[in-house]
């Protein structure tokens, strides 16, 4: 698979988890989860191995350095672990799941690759999603400098169907596991907010503005709008064949995004939509029929 061709996929209660990671750990991870099979069970038993090679230009990283890179993170990966919010929704009085990214973690310094194996209870999140699931290209997180542009950018991708999200800023800071350390409104949008989403302006493929909003006299949410950007044309641009469109349950991704609702998925939009052209059809089949019978009469 090559970079270009590298999703990842993730389960929205991952995207929405409490953790946190270091930069090239969450690297190292989102690589990892690129190459999960969509189509098949994840195992626990199944190895995903990261050559430096890829790494190094994957994220834009000397080779050089990137060797060092790797083996510090076999160092520290084992120890990070993520929280999933109610993970079991026939299960009221469970409230969070808390497990470790991964089960084993090997570096092998000769070789300049590491491999890893991801945890049980955290498999059900990457594997066979049929719906409240987010997916982008890791090449749009590629170039990113910053552990928060990248989280802020899944939870922008989340509602990319409307292109806006407001968030609270405390529940923000309790999943980026950022504590009090940027206690003052003015600190957290220096530190966290403007740095993310000028990652996400300047590397990524969606174009980002923020304003916020205040219950009583406190600033309370963040209110993100965005928008894909568009690619820039030459003046003697040459024509290439109109790249087949992506079809997800038997619909266009163009007639999902014209047709879908505040806070739907891809997923969840393309089967309601099946369900009204289902239905649409059986309706006009009926008059259809009672319009001959009545000729007939």
């Amino acid at each position: 698979m090559t970079k270009n061709n590298l999703i990842v996929y993730k389960s929205n209660k991952v995207i929405e988890a409490g953790y946190k990671l270091s930069l090239n750990e969450q690297r190292l991870i989102l690589s990892c989860i690129a190459k999960v099979s969509s189509s098949k069970p994840l195992l626990a038993t199944e190895r995903f191995e990261v050559t430096a090679k890829e790494f190094s230009a994957q994220f834009g990283i000397s080779l050089d350095k990137t060797y060092q890179t790797l083996k510090k993170i076999s160092e520290q990966l084992f120890e990070r672990y993520v929280i999933i919010d109610n993970p079991d929704p026939t299960d009221k009085f469970l409230k969070y799941t808390k497990t470790r990214w991964i089960s084993a973690i090997n570096y092998y310094p000769d070789l300049g690759k590491i491999s890893l194996f991801f945890s049980p209870l955290l498999l059900p999140y990457l594997s066979e999603l049929t719906g409240n699931f987010t997916f982008y290209q890791l090449e749009h997180i590629g170039a990113m400098s910053s552990i928060y542009g990248i989280r802020l950018y899944e939870l922008l991708m989340q509602w990319k169907i409307t292109g806006k999200r407001e968030i609270e800023i405390d529940w923000l800071k309790k999943q980026f596991q950022i504590g009090d350390k940027y206690s003052s409104i003015k600190d957290f949008k220096k530190y966290v907010i403007d740095p993310a989403v000028k990652d996400i302006n300047t590397h990524s493929n969606y174009q980002v503005t923020w304003t916020q909003r205040k219950t009583g006299r406190n600033v309370t949410h963040l209110i993100f709008t965005f928008a894909e950007k568009q690619p820039e044309t030459s003046k003697n641009p040459k024509k290439v064949p109109k790249p087949k469109e992506k079809i997800i349950f038997g619909v266009a991704v163009s007639e999902i995004e014209r047709l879908a609702r505040i806070g739907e998925s891809y997923e969840q939009a393309a089967t309601r939509i099946n369900h009204e052209k289902e239905a649409a059809a059986k309706k006009s089949s009926l008059i259809f029929d009672q319009n001959v019978t009545q000729n007939i009469n």
